[in-house]
């Protein structure tokens, strides 16, 4: 009975580590393609390739587009962190020092964006900004500011929940002891909350850049002519012409959010976050 038990539990982990790995390869498998398609000196992607070159990624940066969509990408996920930050930071302290009627409510409004569709999103910003571009002539849609408004709400789910579960893991005993000795309540939060969660605020930060500056949905409607972040810019070239280039590009843009991720990790687990 017992080795029955003990062989039916080691198929039993044989088996979730056999679908683990599918699961992994099939998540591995598109990079792996796509870095494959970015080495090949074909300039049509065909097989059997003719030979391997890094040419491609030179070829990025002769892209106008592409530079061009970096620098936005990068500016607008910037802008993007700093206002999610501020936002989501004095809210994350409330949430979990203080108890309240409607905490619930707040906390799934602050989470909501998670749970829409981030192409309902970018439609609903779109028809927001060109609203309030026709009522006030205010030069809203295609702008840098439409653009970090509209991804402020894509971070601040992540900055939410990245903050809040180390607000909850943090002993408010420390705190406690401040105020005892006479610290200020403001005190006591830069002082000791804000350096105690010190991780959490760069985890928080990098991962909320990650999400802005990868973006397609939402930055795809607020996006005008001249005005493209890189995941767009790399949508348009799809539609006109495919080579190895627009591969170099896509690894060049997972190397970054893959970059950045593994700093975050080195903050916070992100797998118990995510």
């Amino acid at each position: 009975m017992v080795q029955g038990k003990t062989l039916a539990e080691h198929l039993g982990r044989l088996a979730v580590n056999l679908i683990n790995g599918v699961g992994l390869g099939i998540c591995v498998l598109p990079l792996i393609l796509i870095f494959w398609l970015s080495v090949i000196s074909n300039s049509v992607l065909s097989l059997p390739a003719e030979g391997y070159t890094l040419d491609w990624f030179s070829e990025v940066w002769r892209q106008p587009q592409f530079i061009d969509g970096f620098y936005l990408s990068a500016m607008v996920a910037v802008g993007a962190t700093i206002i999610g930050m501020i936002v989501t930071i004095p809210a994350a302290i409330v949430l979990v020092r203080k108890r309240f009627i409607g905490r619930g409510a707040i906390m799934q409004l602050l989470m909501s964006p998670l749970i829409v569709p981030a192409i309902v999103i970018g439609a609903s910003l779109y028809m927001t900004l060109v609203e309030l571009e026709v009522r006030t002539g205010l030069p809203a849609t295609g702008s840098l500011t439409g653009f970090i408004a509209g991804h402020v709400l894509l971070t601040i789910p992540w900055c939410v929940r990245l903050l809040t579960a180390n607000l909850a893991g943090l002993n408010e005993v420390v705190e406690e002891a401040a105020a005892s000795l006479g610290a200020s309540p403001f005190a006591v939060i830069w002082k000791v909350t804000l350096p105690l969660i010190r991780p959490g605020i760069m985890a928080a930060a990098i991962f909320s850049f990650v999400v802005s500056f990868g973006n397609l949905e939402v930055s795809m409607f607020l996006s005008t002519p001249g005005q493209l972040t890189l995941p767009v810019a790399i949508l348009q070239y799809l539609q006109w012409k495919i080579d190895p280039t627009i591969a170099a590009a896509s690894v060049m843009q997972v190397t970054i959010i893959g970059l950045a991720l593994i700093i975050t990790n080195r903050f916070v687990n992100l797998s118990r976050m995510v």
